[in-house]
């Protein structure tokens, strides 16, 4: 029986405020290293469960009221938000804030936007709190057993905080996957831009699924060998790894392959709406980010699709696969190309923000802390960290010299997948715009010169000239003479 009674003043090394599992979780890997933890939650309830069940483990001091939670924090307090974004992480800060003194700390472990962090920091720098955005992914095992942290903020507050995350975050040949990201909203946006890269790896992964099943007639069992397989290789990564889990898992009821009785409709919490979003802001391509997105709300367009099915005919060519090794093959080298891509625009999308938000964002640390406890951690991120450390300022990862040469040995491949799934009538959203992506990178010159001379015609927008500097604009309801604006 939890008997809540107020903890000693001072007590705890850190509190965290939120039990369900992420957060109960947290709180127990804290615990688990050593650190003496204050827990707290609205519900009294969910408090006492974790005590009863796992207050064994470590150093807890568990807290009936907010009063209590706070009072039991050493100081500078360091408090821990495991909340549902939004208004109630409002409602929770404002609650700690009331309570807090000068340099107290108060940190958002939640998937909440980078914009609302980047306001409730400037608010409560204003009352002389630090406020933290941190990143946390690897799901409720990563969150217990050592996730990927993502910590923005300012240095001051990482100093008292880092320590402890550095210890429970996951580790790689003795690294911790936690490092300072950079100021205010840059953690979150970080987290943000992971998760969209986490939904274009997903789906790419999906449509090689898809075309082994539909186009081979594989069965879900052979498809996870292949997955297994290709995790032995440059493919290795946690998300392939799942894949060949997943596909290999039999259905108890049914005794069915477990991926067919799913309902092939998959669900968004935001975070890739918000890296799309965010991107169009910014003026970064993250086609196959936006894609995968886009495939999952064309999976939920129940009334769509069910009238596009009896409406529209395929019209898709009977295409023989005379080679079935070769062409999983080319699939293999086709899926390892779109994810490079994936990687590589949201990248971009990192140094844009840095750019725009003024963050001193380190990429090739990003690489770093995302090789374990993370959903996309994966054996080439060792590699675009040594692209960014031989050029920190490395305008594309593409063309760093490792990966110039990974992509363009399985561009043949790559092309020849696109081609089989336009002509067999297969959807391949992201293995298509990733392609399209890596073509008009490197075109030396684009359609754009006739988008922008439309827009001139009609909207007086202007033009720059191939020929000679300047912004000009053509008389076209005139007599078409050009005027230098």
């Amino acid at each position: 029986m939890v008997e809540f009674s107020p903890s000693p003043a001072n007590s705890a090394d850190i509190g965290v405020t939120g039990m369900a599992v992420m957060g109960s979780n947290l709180a127990r890997n804290l615990a688990r290293n050593g650190f003496k933890v204050a827990i707290h939650n609205r519900s009294t309830g969910r408090t006492k469960a974790v005590m009863d069940a796992h207050g064994d483990e470590g150093e807890f001091f568990p807290a009936e009221t907010m009063d209590d939670f706070v009072n039991s924090l050493q100081k500078p307090r360091v408090a821990l938000i495991m909340v549902k974004a939004g208004p109630a992480t409002d409602a929770v800060i404002e609650e700690l804030a009331s309570r807090m003194e000068e340099g107290d700390i108060i940190v958002d472990c939640g998937n909440s936007l980078f914009s609302d962090t980047r306001r409730r920091e400037a608010a409560l720098r204003e009352r002389g709190l630090h406020f933290v955005g941190a990143g946390v992914s690897g799901g409720e095992e990563g969150a217990l057993n050592g996730p990927s942290i993502m910590p923005g903020g300012t240095v001051e507050s990482y100093d008292r905080l880092g320590p402890m995350f550095e210890k429970i975050a996951a580790q790689v040949n003795g690294e911790p996957c936690c490092t300072h990201v950079g100021a205010d909203g840059a953690g979150h946006f970080v987290k943000m831009v992971h998760n969209g890269i986490e939904y274009a790896d997903m789906q790419v992964i999906s449509e090689a699924y898809d075309i082994m099943s539909r186009a081979l007639g594989m069965s879900a069992a052979e498809i996870a060998e292949v997955f297994s397989a290709w995790n032995q290789g440059p493919l290795e990564s946690y998300l392939v790894e799942i894949t060949a889990e997943v596909l290999a898992h039999v259905d108890p009821k049914t005794q069915q392959a477990f991926v067919d009785i799913v309902a092939d409709r998959a669900g968004q919490k935001g975070t890739g709406a918000w890296t799309v979003q965010t991107a169009l802001d910014l003026g970064v391509p993250v086609t196959g980010i936006a894609e995968a997105t886009f495939a999952r709300a064309v999976s939920g367009s129940v009334p769509q699709r069910t009238a596009a099915l009896s409406a529209l005919p395929a019209l898709a060519e009977d295409v023989t696969i005379e080679d079935r090794a070769a062409f999983i093959e080319d699939l293999r080298k086709a899926l390892y190309a779109s994810k490079l891509v994936a990687y590589s625009q949201g990248f971009d999308e990192i140094n844009a923000a840095a750019e725009e938000y003024g963050w001193a964002i380190d990429r090739g640390a990003m690489a770093r802390i995302w090789r374990g406890g993370c959903i996309i951690r994966a054996r080439f991120l060792d590699r675009i960290t040594e692209a960014y450390e031989r050029n920190p300022q490395l305008p594309l990862l593409l063309a760093d010299e490792y990966f110039t040469k990974e992509i363009s040995d399985v561009v043949p491949a790559w092309r020849r997948v696109v081609s089989f799934a336009a002509r067999a009538g297969f959807p391949v959203p992201v293995f298509a715009s990733t392609l399209s992506y890596y073509d008009a990178i490197r075109s030396e010159r684009l359609p754009a010169a006739l988008i922008q001379a439309q827009r001139d015609f009609f909207g007086a927008h202007t033009y720059q000239r191939v020929d000679r500097e300047g912004t000009f604009h053509t008389l076209w309801s005139g007599d078409r003479s050009e005027v230098q604006e």
